[in-house]
């Protein structure tokens, strides 16, 4: 198990997603955890304690969506015309509609919301946004920014209001971080049916930690809208 700001090498880590634990989560343990390859995502509490008990996560085959093979439909790009964007304009908000109880295989709970809001407000977590005509929030994305590492979390649409808004946002996050050329890193932890249909793509855990490192090194992009 790993204690609090102590990761265990990779070199160490089991052939299987889950690679290590930790009691408790704070900013500068997830910063040290998305920096060595990995996520957290809580498992239950401490029954001597109480205290969160949190999985790190690895997966043997990462999903990543390389910057140049997102699949963007006509239909796609036709409802894009309808949503206006922002970038962390309500981090939390966005947060909390991804937590939403009624999705199926939620996971987000206080602790998440309130250790990725504090990290936001370090400036190393952040959301895209998608509203709509009458200005409704009816999707975005969060996840955390690393230099040229961008770790999606967790994204969601109003499927009463927001048809694609979530993909909107995807689209949008696509373009900011390759704008300036940089071959940034977006890493989706794992691939599923839908967002293989998005060309999402998976890459064994050691070419993940490869395209990571080179990733770190590059700059962060510039998280803010092109003006138009």
């Amino acid at each position: 198990m790993g204690s609090m700001g102590v990761i265990p090498d990779a070199s160490t880590w089991p052939d299987q997603d889950l690679v290590f634990w930790s009691v408790g989560l704070e900013p500068e343990l997830l910063v040290e955890g998305y920096a060595a390859g990995a996520f957290p995502m809580p498992t239950g509490e401490l029954a001597e304690t109480g205290d969160p008990l949190i999985g790190w996560y690895s997966p043997v085959a990462r999903g990543i969506l390389p910057l140049d093979a997102l699949r963007v439909t006509r239909s796609l790009r036709k409802s894009a015309r309808h949503y206006r964007l922002s970038i962390d304009h309500c981090f939390d908000q966005v947060v909390e509609r991804c937590a939403d109880p009624n999705r199926s295989g939620g996971w987000i709970d206080d602790e998440i919301k309130r250790v990725y809001g504090e990290l936001h407000r370090l400036g190393l977590a952040h959301s895209v946004e998608t509203w709509d005509a009458a200005g409704r929030l009816v999707g975005g994305l969060y996840g955390v920014g690393l230099g040229g590492l961008f770790a999606g979390e967790s994204m969601f649409h109003d499927p009463e209001h927001g048809r694609d808004a979530s993909k909107v946002a995807l689209i949008a996050l696509v373009e900011l971080l390759g704008r300036d050329g940089h071959r940034r890193l977006l890493d989706v932890q794992w691939q599923t049916p839908h967002l293989s249909g998005l060309g999402v793509v998976e890459v064994s855990r050691a070419d993940y930690l490869n395209r990571l490192g080179r990733a770190l090194r590059m700059p962060s992009p510039q998280w803010q809208l092109p003006q138009v």
